[in-house]
């Protein structure tokens, strides 16, 4: 006799908290309507990946039926040669979105908290909640991260702290003596979590992305990528420096083949361009300031950046809100990024990107906030 269907079955439901969980949305890449679109909305590379990686990825083609090496040993050698680091301790992922959501996992569980700063990344907060820990937000000062007010928060409940640094909508950072500090302050069970993917773009005496401080103690994770300065953000591919103990935690839960081939290539042939990189740098280092200069000149202030990207922000002033500039921009076929859901809904984010295409922004942004003068 067949089994009455007819009942009263449900269907299958998330966990609690899951559908609390808002979800990320990245930054606007199309518009609608014929033509090329100046998208500066995701902090990608205006200089595109190395042509030494494209050849390596390409190389790849041949071997495409088979599974790569699931250690990415070649890669984490790579890695391990330009910054003097274990290979052994390297665990390579899928973007370090990967990563970190391993590491919490790995280390949290209902009951447990962890903090992150209050213009943090938002894939933190969705990491915590996804394994129903709960997120503390701790406070910044001037849209930089406050050690104290980090500190403040901790409670026995406290498990994992994630901090980028610098840190992405805002492009601030804390130097190596406040990382230091915090993590002195935190206790030996919590894990720091130094997300550094913009750390290339860095060039301050005072700063350090993080792998000195893992080296020296068991509970901090570097976490890297190659989807900024590198240009590979569409093969995700990340990294995390670890102690030996939490190589071997996420070496266990994580995928077996978790970065394809082609990505392990493009990944080691980027390392060894050197000179792209630097290209890349010395861009950056030009453009950052001059932008941040004209911006002010007509009327929109800047948070201080030490990475690849401003934040742009707007008066109240009807008719020159960041809500208003972006509808403007997108009139002219140019994407920045809103960051209402950072906490800054009065500000756009914007990438630097070619010659061309930073010009454009401020030709754009010049006649929106009614200055004659052109670029």
């Amino acid at each position: 006799m067949a089994a009455d269907r007819t009942d009263t079955r449900t269907a299958p439901a998330p966990r609690p908290g899951i559908l609390d969980i808002a979800p990320y949305v990245p930054g606007t890449s199309v518009l609608p309507g014929a033509g090329p679109v100046v998208k500066l909305s995701s902090n990608e590379t205006p200089l595109g990946p190395s042509p030494k990686a494209v050849e390596a990825y390409l190389g790849e083609a041949a071997r495409l039926a088979r599974y790569p090496d699931g250690s990415a040993r070649s890669l984490r050698e790579a890695l391990g040669a330009e910054h003097g680091l274990d290979p052994a301790r390297i665990v390579c992922g899928a973007g370090s979105d990967e990563l970190l959501n391993l590491l919490a996992v790995a280390y949290l569980g209902p009951g447990d908290e962890a903090i992150y700063t209050e213009h943090g990344f938002l894939v933190y907060k969705i990491t915590i909640q996804a394994r129903g820990a709960t997120p503390v937000v701790a406070p910044e000062t001037n849209h930089t991260a406050d050690v104290d007010a980090i500190l403040a928060r901790v409670t026995p409940r406290t498990r994992m702290m994630f901090l980028a640094n610098p840190n992405n909508p805002t492009g601030t950072y804390l130097p190596a003596a406040e990382i230091e500090r915090l993590h002195a302050g935190l206790p030996g069970h919590v894990l720091l979590v130094l997300d550094g993917a913009y750390a290339e773009y860095v060039r301050r005496d005072d700063y350090e992305a993080g792998a000195a401080l893992v080296s020296a103690n068991d509970n901090v994770v570097m976490t890297r990528t190659f989807s900024k300065i590198y240009g590979l953000a569409s093969l995700r591919i990340g990294w995390a420096y670890c102690p030996e103990a939490i190589a071997d935690t996420l070496n266990r839960i994580r995928g077996p083949f978790n970065v394809t081939g082609p990505s392990i290539a493009a990944g080691v042939a980027s390392i060894g361009d050197r000179a792209h990189l630097e290209t890349a740098v010395a861009h950056n280092l030009a453009w950052l300031p001059r932008m941040a200069q004209r911006l002010a000149e007509i009327g929109l202030p800047t948070t201080p950046s030490v990475a690849n990207f401003l934040l742009v922000h707007f008066p109240q002033t009807p008719g020159k809100t960041a809500p208003e500039a972006d509808a403007y921009l997108h009139g002219r076929r140019i994407v920045l990024r809103r960051v209402d859901e950072y906490g800054l809904p009065d500000a756009l984010r914007m990438t630097i990107g070619t010659d061309a295409e930073n010009a454009a922004v401020l030709d754009a942004l010049t006649a929106f906030m009614g200055d004659a003068g052109a670029v």
